[in-house]
């Protein structure tokens, strides 16, 4: 059954979300194949939307999805894949993986101290 509202602002219902979803997912991982197994980001994206792809593959009920994945509605989950696609071709596109251009600067990533 489809709910009325997702009573988020701006948000509409999702009236068939897991096939969206899954289409999306798949299209995530068809873009991060083309990126270097050994970018940290490939890693770790691939691994999150194979197993969130697996849980909306295997679950019809979408309250379970919902529960299953802990992120939200089933319509913040297909906002959030659809960002995270469109983050992969950003990554694509920059190359993040790839040796930067200019040295980090010594100190960088050193904090003051607490002490």
């Amino acid at each position: 059954m489809c709910r009325p509202t997702t009573g988020i602002a701006g948000i509409r219902v999702s009236p068939d979300p897991r096939p969206q979803l899954i289409q999306t997912y798949n299209q995530t991982l068809e873009v991060l194949s083309r990126l270097p197994t050994t970018a940290v980001y490939r890693q770790a994206t691939e691994a999150l939307t194979q197993h969130r792809l697996s849980i909306v593959e295997s679950t019809e009920n979408i309250d379970e999805i919902e529960a299953k994945i802990d992120v939200g509605q089933i319509e913040e989950i297909i906002l959030q894949a659809k960002d995270e696609l469109n983050l992969v071709g950003k990554m694509e596109e920059w190359k993040a993986w790839e040796q930067l251009e200019v040295p980090i600067p010594e100190g960088q990533w050193q904090y003051p101290s607490k002490e």
